[in-house]
């Protein structure tokens, strides 16, 4: 654990040179922020390469926790919030105003309202480090990753001369901030002939996300059957509006059911075969690039009465011309409330400080060879994956990564 004896703000420790450690190779880095230990580490890999001190928010201004990435990068910054609040060297991790930013007042306390307040001279260092995209994992406890090994995590497919598998028009399920701006594409698994694929080196990273399949997202895949079907049922979002009502209320009639217009599992079942699609898994994995969703695809969750917690891992290609690579993983805290519980169907919560907690999820998870083809080729340095009980709140939109909001103490 780091002391916080060595993360005074008046020290900044760097065990290599920004230019030479960090800037010099480009290595995948990620940054952890403890609000029990008000610091910060960076990390590349499990190898610790810079840290300070820090204060988070204070009561009732909380900081939250979770998986974050970097969206946004300004110099000068003033806060629309708090009457133009000088923010130097602010990296925006959510749109809803939550950011690392320097600062003359950084107390060995929370103490911002809301923000991650680092030393002045840190946040300049820090500033030359990242780029956008970068991960920033806020934690209540001192959490650091480790080295994971399991059969079930993603290796690069070499494909030499190939491109990336086209993309179909076939609509998916838009976040809340994306429905208006048309349909999602999804990955075809027939990879034509052309032009050679991107170099490895020269992939942009992707961001995954392997969630539960909740009823939100049944409706999803019913507002879809239906839509192939002929029947208009809208925006596939997951909201049973007017016109889902009455897309179901028309297949009802086609098919010759009772009329009511109540999306039932035995009528989600008809208008699934109807379609030619088998029922959906109870897991998906997701897929972002370029903060962008690019598709998604069933994972099968064994023993799904049991948690599966919260996890993120990062994918660092060390092997020579796209070879095998390492990928590091750390289990966050994250109390589900009950209600979400029952939803969902679990009986057993996850437990973060078990022995072997990331493997023994992945372990639970399974993803069919044509889609785990299909990651391998856009699989690059600094790729990442995160897991998790529910899907990513209302953070998760355009211009964002997966942001997964976490809770340290259990509710009703």
């Amino acid at each position: 654990m780091v002391s916080r004896f060595a993360l005074t703000a008046s020290v900044v420790v760097f065990l290599f040179s920004p230019a030479a450690g960090v800037a010099g190779n480009g290595a995948p880095l990620q940054i952890i922020v403890s609000k029990n230990q008000q610091s910060l580490v960076v990390y590349d890999g499990d190898a610790v390469i810079a840290t300070s001190a820090v204060s988070t928010g204070k009561a009732g201004h909380s900081t939250p926790t979770g998986i974050f990435s970097i969206l946004e990068k300004r110099r000068h910054h003033k806060s629309n919030i708090y009457s133009n609040a000088p923010m130097p060297f602010m990296q925006r991790l959510t749109w809803s105003g939550i950011a690392l930013h320097g600062s003359n007042h950084v107390p060995a306390y929370p103490a911002s309202h809301g923000c991650v307040r680092l030393p002045s001279k840190f946040a300049a260092d820090l500033f030359k480090m990242t780029s956008r995209g970068m991960h920033v994992l806020v934690t209540d406890r001192q959490v650091s990753p480790v080295e994971v090994s399991s059969t079930m995590l993603f290796q690069p497919e070499p494909a030499p001369g190939e491109t990336p598998a086209p993309l179909s028009d076939v609509p998916l399920r838009p976040t809340i901030s994306q429905a208006a701006n048309g349909p999602v594409e999804v990955a075809m698994t027939e990879a034509p002939t052309g032009k050679p694929a991107v170099a490895a080196e020269d992939r942009e990273p992707i961001r995954m996300l392997i969630t539960r399949r909740g009823e939100r997202d049944i409706r999803r895949n019913v507002q879809s059957a239906l839509n192939e079907l002929g029947y208009i049922a809208g925006i596939a979002d997951g909201h049973v509006g007017p016109d889902t009502t009455a897309a179901i209320r028309a297949f009802q009639t086609g098919e010759k059911l009772t009329v009511d217009g109540k999306l039932s599992p035995e009528l989600t079942q008809a208008i699934f075969k109807k379609a030619g699609r088998d029922a959906p898994a109870n897991g998906v994995i997701l897929v972002r690039q370029g903060f962008k969703p690019i598709f998604e695809a069933d994972v099968s969750i064994d023993g799904p009465e049991q948690a599966l917690g919260t996890h993120f891992l990062q994918f660092h290609d060390v092997g020579a011309n796209g070879g095998e690579g390492k990928w590091y993983g750390v289990a966050l805290e994250n109390h589900l409330p009950t209600a979400a519980k029952n939803r969902l169907g679990i009986t057993t919560d996850a437990d973060p400080s078990a022995f072997n907690a990331i493997q023994r999820t992945l372990g639970r998870l399974t993803v069919a060879d044509d889609v785990r083809k299909r990651i391998g080729h856009l699989l690059a340095d600094g790729s990442s994956l995160s897991i998790s009980d529910v899907e990513s709140g209302l953070d998760t939109g355009d211009g964002t990564d997966f942001i997964t909001i976490t809770r340290a103490s259990p509710r009703g």
